[in-house]
């Protein structure tokens, strides 16, 4: 039986929950706050792309990799963290060739076939447009914090 959960977080919205400077933070953690391995997930290179960003965002507000890598593993601690099989990412990636999608939209999409895996009742990003783009079909359910 497919597991369903409330809440599916993009990367943008966990930088933005733990970036108190984000312009986005104040949106974004509650959603974070409130997250359990019930009721929220992020995919499973959420936690990569978020410690690359995190660790290197400029000025004073960039974590030391150590600091980084316990923030993920708050991630991990707080929310269900979904991973694609091969032949998932597989078919990602042939529906994006299909729809002439290239480039880094690849990473949305990836987000999205988890979110779509677990069937993510709304999924929270900064990046609407782009994840309604390549899945019209969850528009519905695709909505900034």
């Amino acid at each position: 039986m497919k597991t369903t959960v409330k809440a599916f977080l993009d990367t943008s919205v966990l930088i933005a929950a733990s970036d108190a400077e984000h312009p986005e933070h104040m949106r974004s953690i509650p959603l974070l706050a409130a997250a359990t391995k019930q009721t929220t997930a992020c995919g499973a290179h959420t936690l990569a792309e978020f410690y690359a960003v995190i660790s290197r965002l400029p000025g004073g507000k960039r974590q030391r990799p150590e600091i980084a890598a316990k923030l993920v593993e708050q991630i991990i601690d707080k929310m269900a963290v979904i991973s694609l099989t091969a032949e998932e990412y597989a078919a990602t990636i042939r529906n994006l060739s299909k729809a002439a999608f290239a480039g880094g939209i690849v990473f949305d999409a990836l987000l999205l076939a988890c979110a779509r895996k677990v069937g993510a009742e709304r999924i929270y990003t900064l990046n609407a447009r782009h994840f309604r783009m390549i899945a019209p079909d969850m528009a519905d359910r695709i909505v900034a914090p």
